[in-house]
């Protein structure tokens, strides 16, 4: 225990090193005439999410510690994004990126579902992460209308998971929920961006070929299974044997 301690303490300060000396160099060649280092203070914040995040690294076998991740990625993603716009002076920075916090919650509860094996997790990362992935576009956009046709993403978010774990572990409820879901998600996605007019023209073929590929799936999955009278006709030919 004494060991990993050390280690995790280690790694910490050094990664804290690397850091800090990067941007007294930054600084340094940019020729700034602020005092040396007093720009690196978010390496602070990044020490406090790596002590979050390296113990479930160092204790696999405590699999509890994997509920470190979720302060710890966003406590993480925020050091590193406050030390870019701290040493650079770029802090507008956060206009455009600061979705990435919630796309570090989304990674945190898939680090949580991988660490623990639960993958019933992956339904919350994936709400979160396809919402942040498209906080992310209309931040780097600027097209915020674009919510009039991208929360349809919502359903799908809890669909396509519902789906891949039904594949996975062969749950035919749970497959069937997710495609249901999916499914509804494509078709109002095709009827919003086909009423907006001031919708992309790549926003009308995304709906209409995810219904066609969920239709696809569906299909595929059906001709796969087997028929019950091709399974039950061996039984019965042996029973026959046995009564002769």
């Amino acid at each position: 225990m004494q060991k990993k301690a050390s280690l995790l303490i280690g790694v910490t300060l050094i990664v804290l090193g690397i850091l800090a000396l990067a941007g007294n160099l930054l600084i340094r060649a940019a020729g700034s005439g602020i005092l040396l280092g007093f720009r690196a203070w978010p390496i602070f914040v990044v020490g406090a999410g790596l002590l979050f995040c390296i113990p479930p690294f160092l204790f696999l076998q405590q699999r509890g510690l994997s509920g470190l991740f979720v302060p710890g990625i966003p406590a993480l993603t925020t050091g590193v994004l406050l030390f870019i716009a701290s040493v650079t002076g770029y802090w507008s920075i956060w206009t455009y990126l600061w979705p990435l916090e919630v796309l570090s919650v989304a990674a945190a509860f898939v680090l949580m579902a991988v660490f623990l094996k639960v993958p019933w997790l992956m339904i919350p990362a994936s709400i979160v992460g396809f919402t942040g992935l498209v906080l992310q576009f209309c931040a780097a956009t600027g097209w915020w209308s674009s919510w009039a046709v991208l929360w349809t993403v919502e359903p799908f978010a809890v669909g396509l998971p519902l789906l891949l774990i039904g594949i996975a572990r062969k749950i035919e409820g749970v497959k069937l929920a997710g495609i249901i879901l999916c499914g509804l998600a494509g078709l109002a996605f095709a009827a919003m961006s086909s009423f907006l007019v001031t919708s992309l023209w790549i926003t009308r073929l995304i709906g209409p070929a995810l219904v066609l590929g969920l239709g696809i799936v569906l299909i595929v999955s059906a001709l796969g299974k087997h028929s019950p009278e091709k399974m039950d006709a061996p039984v019965e030919e042996k029973g026959h044997e046995q009564a002769a």
